[in-house]
C-alpha cells in the first residue's frame, strides 16, 4: 500500500502552503505545519526555535516519518522535492529505487527512472489515473524494460513489445500513452536526446468498438418497465432515467451533488476528462424534481452506489428484453438518437463532453447513414416528379 492521503491521518495542528515564507514566519511554540498541496509533507517547529522538514506516510501497515533536513539549511522547494520523491516512491511500494551512486546520464536504468518520473510528474493526476498508471508501470513497463537504459529504448524495442501484447490488445492500446509521457519527460530531464521518443506513431491495435443503440421498441420496453418498478426502486430507477435523458457516465450520475445543479445545466467539477457541463431538459429536470431538491450532498444519497444500481440493471434489462445492453450503451444511444435527430457530431460531442473531437468521430456512421437515407428520399421525390416512377 502506498502513502496514506487521507488528511485525516496526519496531525491537524495547522495548514499552510509551505515555503520559505512561511518557515521564516513560524511563532516559536512546539507544533507541525501541514503543507495544503502536498499531503505528508510538514514543517516541524519547537520552542528552542528549531524548524525541520519531514515527511510522513503509510507504507502498508506502518506509518513512517522522515526528517528531511532544517530550515534555513535546507530550502523549502528542496525539502517539497525530496518529500514528493518519497512519497513517491512508498505509493510504488517495491519498485526499485534509483541506485545513489548512479550519475543522473544515458545509463539510467529504466527501472531507476520510474521513481524519478512518478514524483515529479504524476502528482497533477487524479487518484484513479494513477491507480491505472502504476499498474501498468508494475506489469507491463518494468518486465519489459526495466533493466534497460532509458536512452536506449527504439523504435524496434517498442514494437516487439506491442507484438508480444497481441492477446492483451485492450491493455496495449491504454498502455501505450502512458509508456509515450513517461519516454517524453525523460527528453526534459535531458536523459534521452531530443524528439527521440520511440512510442511515437507506434499503431494502436484495432478493436471492434462494442457498441450496442436501442431500437424505438427497446426503448417502449425499457420505459414500461421503469414505470412499473419506479415504487419499488425508486433510487435506481431515477439514475437509469438520468442517464437515458442526459447522456452521461454512470460515475457522473452516482457522484452528482446538489449543490452543482443550476436552472437549467448541472456543473461537474470533474469527470473523466476534466470539469462538464452537462445540460438539463424538461425530464430530467422533473427526476431531480421526484427526488425532492436537497440543499446540498449526493443527489442519489450517501449509501447508492455502483452495486446497487449496477444490481437494479441487470434485472431491469432482462424484465425489459435487452440482456445485452449495458448502462453505457444508454450514453451511445443518446447519441444515435441525436444524430438521428440532425444534430451535428461537433454538438453532440458538446453534449456527450468530449474532449478531443476524434472521440465523437465514432459515431460517423450513425450520420453518414442518416445523409444517406436522406440523399434516398430526395432522388426518390425527384424521380417521381420526372414521371421514371409511379
Amino acid at each position: 500500500m502506498g502513502p496514506n492521503r487521507d488528511s485525516s491521518q496526519f496531525p491537524d495542528v495547522r495548514r499552510d502552503r509551505l515555503n520559505g515564507n512561511v518557515a521564516r514566519r513560524t511563532a516559536l511554540t512546539s507544533g507541525y505545519i501541514w503543507d495544503e498541496e502536498l499531503k505528508g509533507f510538514a514543517l516541524r517547529h519547537t520552542a528552542t526555535g528549531r524548524k525541520s522538514w519531514i515527511v510522513q506516510y503509510r507504507h502498508r501497515q506502518d506509518v513512517r516519518r522522515i526528517t528531511l533536513g532544517t530550515f534555513p539549511m535546507m530550502k523549502a522547494h528542496d525539502a517539497r522535492a525530496e518529500a514528493r520523491r518519497i512519497l513517491a516512491s512508498a505509493a510504488l511500494d517495491g519498485l526499485p529505487t534509483r541506485r545513489a551512486q548512479e550519475p543522473a546520464d544515458a545509463a539510467l536504468r529504466f527501472a531507476d527512472y520510474v521513481p524519478i518520473f512518478w514524483a515529479h510528474y504524476t502528482h497533477h493526476w487524479k487518484p484513479s489515473t494513477q491507480r491505472a498508471n502504476r499498474h501498468y508501470i508494475q506489469n507491463h513497463f518494468i518486465p519489459a524494460f526495466g533493466e534497460r537504459a532509458i536512452a536506449s529504448l527504439t523504435r524496434p524495442d517498442i514494437v516487439a513489445w506491442r507484438d508480444g501484447m497481441a492477446r492483451r490488445e485492450g491493455a496495449f492500446n491504454r498502455a501505450i500513452p502512458v509508456l509515450s509521457v513517461m519516454l517524453g519527460y525523460a527528453e526534459t530531464l535531458g536523459y534521452r536526446p531530443h524528439g527521440s521518443n520511440p512510442c511515437k506513431g507506434i499503431a494502436r491495435y484495432k478493436r471492434l468498438l462494442k457498441e450496442r443503440y436501442l431500437s424505438a421498441r427497446e426503448y417502449q420496453r425499457l420505459g414500461a418497465v421503469l414505470l412499473e418498478w419506479a415504487a419499488t426502486r425508486p433510487i435506481a430507477i431515477a439514475a437509469i432515467w438520468l442517464l437515458i435523458y442526459l447522456g452521461a457516465r454512470k460515475g457522473e450520475i452516482l457522484a452528482l451533488r446538489w449543490e452543482w445543479i443550476g436552472e437549467t445545466y448541472i456543473d461537474l467539477p470533474d469527470s473523466k476528462t476534466g470539469p462538464k457541463r452537462l445540460y438539463l431538459n424538461r425530464q430530467s429536470a422533473s427526476v431531480l424534481a421526484g427526488l425532492g431538491r436537497q440543499s446540498g450532498g449526493r443527489v442519489l444519497g450517501a449509501t447508492f452506489g455502483p452495486r446497487q444500481l449496477d444490481n437494479a440493471w441487470v434485472e431491469i434489462r432482462s424484465a425489459a428484453g435487452i440482456p445485452d445492453v449495458r448502462l453505457h450503451d444508454l450514453r451511445h444511444s443518446f447519441a444515435s438518437v441525436a444524430i438521428g435527430h440532425g444534430i451535428s457530431l461537433s454538438k453532440v460531442g458538446g453534449l456527450l463532453g468530449h474532449a478531443l473531437p476524434e472521440t465523437t468521430v465514432r459515431y460517423a456512421h450513425l450520420a453518414d447513414d442518416m445523409i444517406g437515407e436522406a440523399a434516398s428520399r430526395v432522388s426518390g421525390s425527384m424521380a417521381r416528379a420526372l414521371g421514371l416512377v409511379p
